[in-house]
């Protein structure tokens, strides 16, 4: 291979490493934005739902912030699944029956199997979705149901903010991270569609809840039905959700691996409805998603570009640029703070999300999950 070629194979994929995090966000900050056209009407009905495995020690303040907001909205209707939880979560839930329905799973069958099974009796003009251990802001009800008097809009999504940053160089990471992709849904909000949401705090219509089968990531699935139907998914900033991040590296691996095994194999499923979207929003979900999907093997294949072109240079530099690479990486390790162990966090981010991907296309996938003991 050619100096030529090797110096385009690294462009590109710094290139690729970067769309997401640099050049997606520039994009979408000079598109127009797409105003929303609320109507005078009766505020809806809602339903808050929530799946839950093994999350007895998250329950007494989950059930107290659930309290606090059945105070507020009266007709709010709160619905758990107990997906066959080993300790005492079902219990606790069921303690509370004047403020939670609990419906018991009969083993362990996976969020989008509960998550189907809470839909099928909500009877709000809302679905909202969350998780067993997010706590939601007093006025996150009122605010979220308030952006529906826009007919147009058929999903709004909420705003989490992560807990604990300064715990690990792991959940620092985790909280750039997701500040970053909060940013991006922002502005992919304001010009249109946010291409699709995650479990800790969001809502659709009643009207447009998808069927689907278990296997999929059913937040992603769920949130892009509003997207299908030609209804607009919208971003609430004033929505905040907290929730604790995960501390331990171990827990975060088996997390992003899960994630991202369900998420391609979500998008496996949703193909054929993807293709038929607007230009617009095809070109969100390849920037937001599939390219950082993929981002683990850009940087393996730029490492291996630069390395070529240095060997080529001198096998001196060769050697040298491989050992601080080499000493960045186990100076990274072995710290439980600080830039080089910030930068070991998202290598292995990266690695985790290629596995998880890898492993879906592959034919495997992941219906079930476990709370990280870390959080």
């Amino acid at each position: 291979m050619t100096d030529l070629w090797l110096g385009a194979l690294l462009i590109v994929s710094l290139v690729a490493v970067l769309w997401p995090f640099l050049f997606y966000p520039l994009i979408l900050r000079a598109l127009p934005t797409r105003p929303e056209q609320p109507l005078a009407g009766p505020v809806p009905t809602a339903s808050l739902l929530f799946c839950a495995y093994n999350e007895a020690d998250a329950m007494p303040e989950k059930l107290a912030n659930l309290a606090m907001l059945k105070g507020l909205h009266p007709t709010l209707e709160i619905l758990a699944f107990d997906d066959g939880s080993s300790d005492r979560t079902g219990d606790l839930i069921a303690a509370q029956g004047d403020l939670v329905t609990l419906i018991r799973g009969p083993g362990r069958s996976g969020k989008a199997h509960g998550m189907k099974q809470l839909a099928a009796r909500a009877r709000g003009d809302i679905m909202i979705f969350t998780d067993a251990n997010v706590l939601l802001d007093p006025d996150a009800i009122e605010r979220l149901l308030a952006r529906y008097a826009d007919p147009d809009i058929g999903g709004v999504l909420g705003s989490l903010h992560y807990v604990g940053q300064d715990e690990s160089a792991t959940a620092s990471v985790g909280s750039l991270y997701w500040r970053i992709e909060e940013r991006l849904k922002d502005e992919e909000s304001r010009t249109g569609n946010v291409l699709g949401a995650d479990g800790s705090i969001f809502s659709i219509r009643s009207s447009l809840y998808p069927d689907f089968p278990d296997s999929v990531l059913d937040d992603l699935t769920v949130s892009m039905a509003v997207v299908f139907a030609g209804k607009r998914l919208v971003k609430a900033r004033d929505v905040i959700a907290r929730e604790k991040l995960v501390t331990a590296r171990k827990d975060e691996y088996r997390r992003k691996v899960r994630i991202a095994a369900r998420a391609w194999h979500t998008h496996s499923h949703l193909r054929p409805q993807l293709r038929r979207m607007a230009v617009i929003d095809r070109f969100k979900y390849a920037s937001r998603k599939i390219v950082r999907w993929f981002g683990g093997l850009f940087i393996l294949t730029g490492a291996v570009a630069a390395g070529a072109l240095a060997m080529r240079v001198s096998p001196m530099l060769y050697m040298v640029g491989a050992l601080a690479v080499a000493l960045v990486i186990w100076r990274g390790i072995r710290a439980k703070s600080g830039p080089f162990a910030a930068l070991v966090d998202v290598l292995i981010a990266y690695a985790a999300t290629l596995q998880g991907v890898a492993k879906a296309m592959t034919g495997r996938t992941v219906t079930i999950w476990n709370p990280a003991k870390s959080r």
